[in-house]
């Protein structure tokens, strides 16, 4: 019996796969497995080609050519985890149906309103019917959507073999929502010449250009004594790290950017006079301006330290990411491809840049070209996530042309 999309991804849901930041190992987290086994299994049962699952939670599985000719391999992936940001513990999806248009209650007893002021583009899914968290959890769309649809694509195709197509590809990833996603992706083994991450947001996204992302871990070191005899003595950690972040410039900062400006973003802070620690990321399109960015933490730093004395401030910076535009420029035949297999979905196709990034930067860099597609989903990472199920429902549609664009085609035909 087949195995709807949106029954696949509420499955999913129900999953607890949370990653963890500043984790040396992958997968950051065990409970990452309890997916990657529910995915390998239900591959298997499917009739999927070499399913297998390494030792560090990546799901690989292939799909054979039915086509006589030969051509291009085709991958599409995605990632398990979810974002530490918010609660992925006991997730309880609702079903809004038919939605009027107005501001959804997600939890009466606490409060929980997802307003359309707040979310305006709440108005595009009028007669739509949308899955949303209870207001306690996020929903995990990032990026279960895309497994369910990967899956649900995969189901059609082994049920259909007398649909030519060339080999395809799938994988299931750890570790994107804390930068390390492909980090222990077998390129070689995976066998793609080409892919689609399937990790974007609302319908008709496509997506090339990414942030250049780093994280920066700010430690300050402090003197704490008892107050009344601190003169001269006490050194607050806490003020020397709302002065570090107070020298960084105000408004280049995410509730303040959109669209191709990067920002500073402090995403923990924990402390007290002795020692105080702070997390941040870093991202723009532009590498100069990424550089800049990097390097106006480093000045920060020596200031303080300057003022303070050597050892005060520690500034631990690491690049994650890095944008995959000038490694897709070559094979822009994928953006080509994602835009008229939209359109004759009958979708408005959308050539827009991630605010963010996904495992495809990495995979790009690491020689497998992998722009990205969306998933059908808004307001990730929070309790005011949601997707939509005719968007869920069209985006296998849009994988499936895809899939028949790339019959046959071969590398000479792409020069």
């Amino acid at each position: 019996m087949t195995t709807t999309v949106i029954e696949r991804f509420l499955r999913y849901t129900a999953v607890n796969t949370v990653s963890q930041p500043d984790c040396d190992s992958i997968p950051s987290t065990q409970i990452q497995f309890d997916l990657a086994r529910i995915l390998v299994k239900e591959l298997k049962e499917l009739g999927a080609s070499d399913v297998r699952m390494d030792d560090h939670a990546y799901v690989y599985a292939s799909i054979p050519a039915t086509s006589e000719e030969e051509g291009l391999s085709l991958g599409f992936i995605a990632h398990m985890d979810t974002s530490p940001d918010f609660s992925g513990k006991n997730v309880r999806p609702m079903t809004v149906k038919n939605y009027d248009g107005g501001d959804i209650t997600l939890n009466p007893e606490l409060g929980i309103v997802m307003k359309t002021e707040t979310y305006p583009y709440l108005k595009d899914y009028v007669g739509k019917d949308l899955i949303t968290t209870d207001g306690t959890t996020l929903l995990g769309a990032d990026d279960k959507a895309g497994i369910a649809e990967i899956m649900a694509l995969a189901e059609y195709l082994l049920a259909h073999p007398e649909i030519p197509h060339g080999k395809i590809l799938i994988g299931f990833t750890p570790d994107e929502e804390v930068g390390h996603g492909a980090d222990g992706f077998d390129v070689e083994g995976f066998g793609a010449d080409v892919a689609y991450t399937v990790d974007g947001g609302a319908l008709g996204e496509i997506e090339y250009e990414n942030f250049n992302a780093a994280s920066a871990r700010v430690t300050v070191h402090g003197s704490n004594i008892h107050p009344g005899s601190s003169k001269g003595k006490m050194v607050n950690s806490l003020l020397i790290a709302m002065e570090f972040h107070g020298m960084l410039p105000v408004f280049d900062n995410p509730m303040y950017t959109e669209g191709y400006e990067g920002f500073y973003h402090l995403n923990a802070i924990r402390g007290d006079v002795e020692t105080t620690r702070m997390n941040y990321i870093v991202r723009d399109h532009d590498m100069d301006k990424f550089t800049a960015k990097k390097e106006h933490m480093v000045r920060t730093a020596r200031y303080l330290n300057e003022k303070y004395g050597e050892g005060t401030v520690e500034l631990e910076l690491r690049d994650t990411y890095y944008n995959m535009k000038e490694k897709i420029r070559p094979h822009m035949y994928l953006i080509d491809i994602a835009r008229e297999a939209m359109e004759e979905c009958g979708v408005k196709p959308d050539v827009c840049p991630i605010r963010g990034g996904t495992d495809g930067a990495t995979l790009s860099y690491k020689g497998l070209p992998c722009p990205n597609l969306c998933a059908g989903y808004h307001n990730a990472h929070g309790k005011y996530e949601f997707a939509c199920v005719q968007s869920m429902e069209t985006i296998v549609e849009i994988l499936f042309t895809i899939v028949r664009k790339f019959a046959g085609l071969r590398r000479q035909d792409l020069s």
